[in-house]
C-alpha cells in the first residue's frame, strides 16, 4: 500500500511537470485527486492493511494529496503570472515615445461664413433671432404682401406638405413673427435654412439665408446703404467696388439689388461675371408699408428696411468655388482646406 502511494505522487508529479495549461493542470487534479481519482480507489483499498499500519498509511496518503495539490495551485499559479508578464509586455507604453497627435475637426466653410455674417450684424446691434423651418402659408407669403393669386410666388417654388403648410422658402416669415410680439424699434437678423425644388451647380433644394430687418422712426434708404456697405466691405474687404441697381420685391418698395465687383477677374470681365465685372450678392429695400397692416404697425409714423442672403453665394465668392455642390459632398479634399 505505501508502496503503491509512493509511485501515485511520483506519476503526479511527472503529469504535473509536463502540463503546459490551466485545463491540462485542471484535469490532473480531477485524475488524482477527484472522487473517482486514483487516491480514492487506492484508499479504498485502506479495509484490507492491518490495523495497526492504518495510521501511518492514513498520514501518508493524506500528506501526498496535499502535496499533489499544492504542487498543481503553484503550477497553476507559475502559468497565471507568466500570463501576465507576457501582456504586460505586450501592451507596456514606452513613455520615451512621442504623444499621438489627436486630429482636430474645424468648422465647415457654410458654418464659417455664416458666422461671420451674424458677427458683422451684430456689432451694427442686430439680434439673431430663428423660427420654424416648416412655416404656414400665411407667413411664408400673404403676410408678406405674397397673397394666393400673385404673381411672385412664381418666383419661388415650393415644397408644399399641405394646403396651407409648406417649407419655408426664406427667412422673412421670422421677421412677420417678430413684428407680431413687438412693438418698434425692431433690429433682427434671421439666419437659418430654407428650401425650394431646384438643383444644379449654383442652386441646391435646401440652403442658408441671412435675412435682416431694421424697423423704427426715420429709417431711410440710405441708411440701408450705410447697413449693407459696411457689412460687404467687412466680408470682402475695403476695396470692393460696390454698387446698387432698382429691382422688385413684393415686400419691399423700393427694391434694389446689391452688386459687388467680381472677386475673380477685379471687374475686367470673366466667365464668372459673364463679362460684365459684376456679381450680384444680395437683395433689399425699404419695407412695403402694406405690411405693416399684417402686424398692427402705422406706416405713418415708421419706416423699415429689409435685405436677404444666400450664405452658400456668400461662401463661393469669398472662397472662389465654382460649384455650390461641394459643400454637400463631405468630400475630406474639400472640407480639410478650411
Amino acid at each position: 500500500m505505501k508502496h503503491a502511494l509512493e509511485e501515485l505522487r511520483q506519476s503526479a508529479e511527472e503529469k504535473i511537470r509536463s502540463a503546459r495549461t490551466a485545463d491540462e493542470f485542471h484535469a490532473i487534479r480531477t485524475k488524482y485527486l477527484g472522487r473517482k481519482g486514483y487516491l480514492t480507489e487506492l484508499l479504498r483499498q485502506l479495509k484490507d492493511v492491518r490495523p495497526e499500519d492504518r495510521p501511518v498509511i492514513g498520514k501518508l496518503s493524506n500528506d501526498i494529496k496535499n502535496y499533489i495539490a499544492g504542487a498543481i495551485e503553484k503550477a497553476v499559479a507559475d502559468l497565471e503570472e507568466k500570463r501576465k508578464k507576457a501582456a504586460l509586455e505586450r501592451e507596456k507604453i514606452d513613455v520615451t515615445l512621442p504623444g499621438r497627435k489627436i486630429p482636430y475637426g474645424s468648422l465647415h466653410p457654410i458654418t464659417r461664413v455664416m458666422d461671420e455674417i451674424c458677427d458683422v450684424f451684430a456689432r451694427l446691434g442686430f439680434s439673431a433671432v430663428e423660427g420654424p423651418e416648416v412655416e404656414l402659408d400665411y407667413y411664408n407669403f400673404e403676410a408678406l404682401n405674397i397673397p394666393k393669386d400673385h404673381p411672385a410666388r412664381d418666383m419661388q417654388d415650393t415644397f408644399y406638405i399641405g394646403d396651407d403648410v409648406v417649407l419655408r422658402t426664406h427667412t422673412s416669415p421670422v421677421q412677420i413673427r417678430v413684428m407680431e410680439k413687438q412693438r418698434p424699434p425692431v433690429r433682427i437678423i434671421c439666419p437659418g435654412k430654407v428650401y425650394r425644388p431646384d438643383s444644379d451647380i449654383s442652386h441646391t433644394p435646401m440652403f442658408h439665408q441671412v435675412e435682416g430687418l431694421l424697423v423704427d422712426r426715420n429709417v431711410t434708404f440710405g441708411d440701408l446703404k450705410g447697413v449693407l456697405t459696411f457689412f460687404v466691405e467687412k466680408i470682402f474687404g475695403d476695396d470692393i467696388a460696390i454698387r446698387f441697381r432698382p429691382s422688385y420685391f413684393p415686400f419691399t418698395e423700393p427694391s434694389a439689388e446689391v452688386d459687388i465687383q467680381c472677386v475673380i477677374c477685379k471687374g475686367e470681365g470673366c466667365r464668372v461675371c459673364s463679362q460684365t465685372g459684376w456679381l450680384e450678392i444680395l437683395g433689399a429695400g425699404m419695407v412695403d408699408p402694406a405690411l405693416y397692416r399684417f402686424v398692427d404697425y402705422d406706416p405713418t409714423e415708421v419706416s423699415g428696411f429689409a435685405f436677404g442672403l444666400g450664405v452658400e453665394r456668400v461662401a463661393m465668392l469669398k472662397y472662389g468655388i465654382s460649384d455650390i455642390r461641394l459643400f454637400f459632398e463631405n468630400d475630406l479634399r474639400f472640407l480639410n482646406q478650411f
